[in-house]
């Protein structure tokens, strides 16, 4: 050896040698925290991508309908296309005698003759409802007669309004909001993208993780195995793990502790969006890894290295540009509960998934007592065994090398720093190890709104997963005095008071101000019925017009309510047809399926269509009282007394001041 070998190894063994202590071992909460605000924790990019290849994929933008689904209404079965007035009476013994008109309605071809009363049309299923129809009666309640004049059908039960046939729009209407912005794509939102034409899907871009294995004592998979050697299984675990959750992995390789070679792989590995090192973190003759990254980084990018964590301690966090740079424990089960427990949620927020991971659990029963050191939060792995008494937890293995004692695991118990132990048949919270589906952070049943969309969508931008169900405002006041949601929304009058929603509540049930909306009649601009400027006016020339279809709004819903206190006594053509959004009434009516109806100002805009005002409504908040102090609930609460959050309403036709 020569003498210049000779004093490169004798610092190389002095630096290795120093063991040095770690720089601060803090507390698990303190690291995280310190890590996540020197990162910029937003998704990495977005790309567009082929509607075949964006499964798994999360959405980038909010998908908006360009068109009605279905695009025209549509019968459900084969029969006869019919107006229910003339079925009335109508059996087996006494049928309706319809004229059969000279048209047949397969799907795909327009129809061209109106039903007039007394008249029906052969349709198909899938066939385009012709005007004047408002059911189908199925071919099986009929029978054909031929006569002098032409061919007749029997109808021999009563039909009824909107009976066996869809509403344009009635699945999702054009400018109705389809998928929002950071929801995963599954096999179910592909069925959705494609049912809207959409051949290319706006998605969050990949984020890429550098890999490194460093160690002299490593060898890759396959090698031939040598005195003293290790597979690398760290290496192929975080791969998978990391491509589990959405993100691309690439292994740059196994580096061995020779500070010079390490530095450059590191430096190579910066420009990824993410760099994870394996080994090398702790305080030992060998471990180069941490020494490295600091004089990278530097020592401000260093934000944490020694956790009061059992298995873990060792962990390294730091950061560079806004970007992870993370030095896992080289023991498989340290450096695989780290990797999930302080990188996952990091990636994941990066790919642009929910940063929040509410984690499952699952109550056990310890079957053997657990014993801890005081001063560190210690994660005992377990497995989970069924019994008629409930689950039962044991231990799966010890010791922070070992590899099968976290693939065995089914979840893993926490025991707090200040306790040295938990007794046998202590009855634990096992948090389960993997991602599932889990249940909503919060439910929202009631009448639809498009603020209600934007007041969600903020909620899932901010990681709380969101379930929503349109059901309209009685229904979704029922459902909150059954206790079945977080938040019901509704607009319901008092026909005494002319007040909103109030007079509905009970002891159990508060109401939250929400904003204030515009209802009017909605209808096609170039339509001279609806000329005049009153309301009163066109209403009663469209009311005294029987070719002038109305579409209704379905039982329950405020808009209802409105509509039966307009009309009165009165049914007008039309009456029988009951969406349940306001979309799916602008778009019959903008379709020319119907000539006039009721919906809210935002929605007639979108339409492009004529709008006369009606009255301005009121639409709330029902919190049940057992909900309202839930964080998801304070959150929803704090957006709606929030200037942006007010402000944005307001440009979707929502007032908002003195609500």
């Amino acid at each position: 050896m020569t003498q210049p070998e000779s004093q490169a190894l004798s610092e190389r063994i002095r630096e290795a040698s120093e063991q040095r202590q770690f720089l601060t071992v803090m507390s698990a909460d303190e690291a995280r925290a310190r890590f996540e605000s020197a990162l910029s924790l937003k998704p990495v990019g977005a790309e567009r991508v082929q509607l075949a290849d964006s499964l798994g994929r999360i959405l980038s933008e909010d998908v908006v309908s360009a068109i009605d689904v279905p695009g025209f209404d549509r019968a459900s079965m084969d029969g006869f296309a019919l107006r229910s007035e003339d079925t009335i009476g109508a059996t087996e013994e006494n049928p309706a005698r319809l004229k059969l008109n000279q048209e047949l309605l397969p799907p795909g071809v327009p129809p061209r003759v109106t039903v007039n009363p007394g008249t029906a049309t052969a349709i198909a299923t899938g066939g385009m409802l012709p005007r004047g129809a408002d059911a189908v009666m199925m071919v099986e309640q009929t029978e054909l007669e031929a006569a002098a004049d032409g061919d007749y059908v029997l109808v021999q039960q009563m039909a009824a309004p909107g009976q066996s046939w869809a509403t344009a729009g009635s699945d999702i209407a054009r400018g109705e909001l389809a998928l929002r912005k950071g929801t995963p794509i599954t096999s179910r939102e592909i069925g959705i993208l494609a049912a809207l034409g959409m051949d290319q899907v706006p998605v969050y871009r990949r984020p890429r993780v550098a890999i490194i294995s460093t160690g002299d004592e490593l060898i890759a998979p396959g090698e031939a195995a040598r005195t003293g050697s290790v597979f690398d299984s760290n290496g192929a675990i975080l791969v998978a793990a990391i491509r589990e959750l959405g993100a691309e992995a690439e292994h740059l390789g196994i580096v061995g502790d020779e500070a010079a070679t390490m530095q450059a792989l590191i430096a190579q590995a910066l420009d990824y969006d993410a760099v994870l090192l394996s080994g090398g973190t702790s305080k030992g003759a060998g471990d180069l890894s941490y020494r490295v990254v600091e004089r990278l980084v530097g020592a401000d990018g260093i934000l944490a290295h020694g956790i009061a964590l059992k298995p873990g301690k060792p962990l390294c966090l730091a950061a560079h540009s806004g970007r992870p740079v993370v030095i896992l424990p080289g023991f498989p089960t340290s450096a695989i509960f780290t990797f999930h427990e302080f990188v996952a949620p990091v990636l994941r927020t990066l790919a642009g998934h929910s940063r929040r991971i509410t984690r499952k659990g699952i109550r056990a029963t310890l079957a053997v007592s657990l014993r801890s050191e005081l001063g560190r939060t210690e994660f005992v792995m377990v497995g989970l065994l069924r019994t008629d008494q409930g689950f039962v937890a044991y231990p799966s293995g010890s010791g922070s090398g070992s590899v099968t004692s976290f693939s065995q695991a089914d979840g893993f118990v926490p025991i707090e720093a200040d306790a040295e132990g938990l007794a046998a048949g202590t009855e634990v919270e096992v948090q389960i190890i993997g991602q599932g589906l889990e249940p909503a952070d919060i439910v929202f049943i009631g009448s639809h709104c498009t603020g209600v969309d934007y007041l969600l969508g903020r909620l899932q931008e901010e990681g709380f997963a969101v379930k929503a169900l349109y059901v309209g405002s009685m229904g979704g006041l029922a459902a909150a005095r059954r206790g079945e949601c977080d938040v019901a929304g509704m607009h319901l009058m008092d026909p005494e008071t002319r007040i909103y929603n109030r007079h509905l509540l009970d002891d159990e049930l508060l109401c939250f101000p929400g904003y204030r909306r515009m209802q009017g009649i909605v209808y096609r601009r170039d339509d001279p019925r609806f000329a005049a400027v009153s309301t009163e006016a066109p209403l009663q020339a469209a009311l005294g017009d029987p070719d002038c279809l109305m579409i209704n709004r379905n039982p329950g819903s405020g808009t209802r309510v409105l509509i039966d206190e307009l009309l009165g006594d009165k049914r007008p053509a039309g009456y029988g047809v009951q969406p349940r959004s306001h979309n799916a009434v602008a778009a019959a009516v903008a379709g020319g399926r119907a000539d006039w109806g009721v919906a809210i100002a935002s929605v007639a805009a979108e339409y492009d269509l004529g709008f006369l005002p009606l009255q301005e409504e009121h639409y709330d908040f029902v919190v049940p009282r057992s909900r309202e102090q839930r964080p998801v609930v304070q959150r929803l609460l704090a957006l709606l007394r929030d200037p942006g959050v007010r402000s944005h309403l307001e440009t979707l036709a929502l007032m908002t001041n003195d609500t």
